[in-house]
């Protein structure tokens, strides 16, 4: 690799719309408006009106047919040229992340300079097929070329092949629910429900009071007429949160609940990525660099953790960058679940799951508490899904420009067993 020059890969900075609880204030938009006004607001913060940046790159998880390229339709609703190209691709709940990666990879090679990455979700537009039979008997109506052909084609009907067929909440492999997949993981772990409820209390706080000191106030694209994540709650209490019932288990040892889980959520982010360059052409300063990156996997389906992906992702992180877990000013864990952060954490501080699971020669170690989502989480303003891996770039590039330097770890777990971590500094 020595033989290569690489460039650095510049945050300039974000934009997203307020995030909301599906069926609420979002219930009748769709991820093409939501998506086009996030990038909207990238354009109108960074003054990129009528430009032709080299690629918009972004996606969702729960999408339409019609959609199938979201990123390039998104764009063509907002004021940049239109001659710009638009990628779009998935990884769960990684998406936007694994889109920043993509593109900075490009922005080091000298590929491209520019790039707008993101995603977009919403479950109150979620896509409502029939049965895949009902689907094949229209599909051999359109072909048919005679009435005889045409009733042929319903030969055999059932008025049960009606029945709408909505997204399944589940790992295809497994038939489990995130959620019950990560109820599994806190009983393995011995995380309990008091901990997780106050690390869901914590973030509440944190979100509340990155707002009243106005850190949203330059994140923030109003949408729809909302300004604010709707899912906050600045007041929550240990009490309140320990009178809800386990939503995953619902025996007695069932400790996720509705608030110590991420609800469904509707929203989308965007962030502008540049090479110093192509920063400096431009006069926009740059908030940080994007460093490094890591994708893993984990063999879920035989019970190793759906949700600990991110464990082995930002290991081989770490060991890419010459760095130790504690080089770092600032944490951004994306919080899915309290209960997978905590695993999370206490897996890196385990010798045997370091030596055994990761290849160590020790644990990993702690993480000084104060550094983790210093502005809330998922918890607190919600996840909708592709969404969070842009909401957490342009936040954790805004924390270390106001800091005037530093380090920041990002960590997200992904349906399917994966993780994808990143690395953001500021000299």
């Amino acid at each position: 690799m020595s033989e290569y020059n690489y460039r650095r890969i510049a945050v300039i900075g974000g934009s997203r719309i307020p995030f909301c609880r599906s069926n609420s204030f979002y219930a009748d938009n769709t991820n093409l408006e939501m998506l086009a006004a996030s990038i909207q607001g990238v354009v109108d913060k960074f003054g990129l009106h009528g430009m032709q940046l080299d690629e918009v790159v972004a996606g969702a998880v729960t999408t339409h047919s019609k959609d199938w390229n979201l990123s390039r339709e998104a764009l063509q609703s907002t004021d940049l040229s239109p001659l710009t190209p638009g990628i779009t691709m998935s990884m769960a709940c990684g998406t936007g992340l694994q889109a920043a990666l993509m593109s900075g990879a490009k922005i080091a090679s000298g590929q491209i300079e520019s790039a707008i990455v993101g995603g977009t979700d919403t479950t109150s537009d979620a896509p409502i097929v029939f049965s895949r039979r009902f689907s094949q008997r229209l599909i051999a109506l359109g072909r048919a070329k005679s009435a005889k052909a045409k009733l042929q084609a319903f030969k055999g009907f059932s008025p049960a092949e009606l029945s709408p067929q909505p997204p399944a909440n589940g790992e295809p492999r497994t038939g489990l629910s995130m959620g019950q997949h990560c109820e599994r993981m806190a009983k393995r772990w011995n995380i309990s429900r008091e901990d997780q409820d106050r690390m869901a209390m914590d973030s509440h706080h944190k979100a509340a009071a990155a707002y009243d000191a106005g850190f949203f106030d330059e994140l923030l694209t109003s949408f729809a007429g909302v300004t604010k994540d709707n899912n906050l709650r600045p007041n929550s209490t240990m009490d309140q949160l320990a009178q809800l019932r386990a939503a995953f288990d619902r025996s007695p040892g069932g400790t996720l609940t509705a608030g110590n889980s991420t609800p469904l959520t509707d929203g989308s982010s965007a962030v502008l990525l540049a090479s110093e360059e192509w920063a400096a052409k431009h006069n926009l300063p740059v908030q940080a660099f994007l460093t490094y990156g890591r994708t893993a996997a984990v063999d879920y389906v035989d019970d190793e953790g759906l949700l600990m992906g991110p464990t082995v992702a930002v290991a081989e992180m770490l060991k890419m960058a010459n760095l130790k877990l504690q080089d770092f000013d600032f944490y951004e864990i994306h919080e899915a679940f309290a209960a997978q952060v905590l695993c999370t954490l206490k897996a890196w501080e385990s010798d045997d799951y370091c030596r055994n699971r990761l290849g160590l020669e020790a644990a990993l170690g702690a993480i000084d508490p104060g550094k983790i989502n210093v502005k809330g989480s998922s918890l607190a303003v919600g996840h909708p899904f592709a969404a969070t891996g842009g909401r957490i770039i342009a936040t954790l590039g805004q924390i270390l420009e106001q800091a005037g330097s530093g380090r920041g770890l990002i960590s997200i777990c992904t349906a399917g067993g994966m993780g994808v971590s990143a690395i953001m500094e500021r000299p």
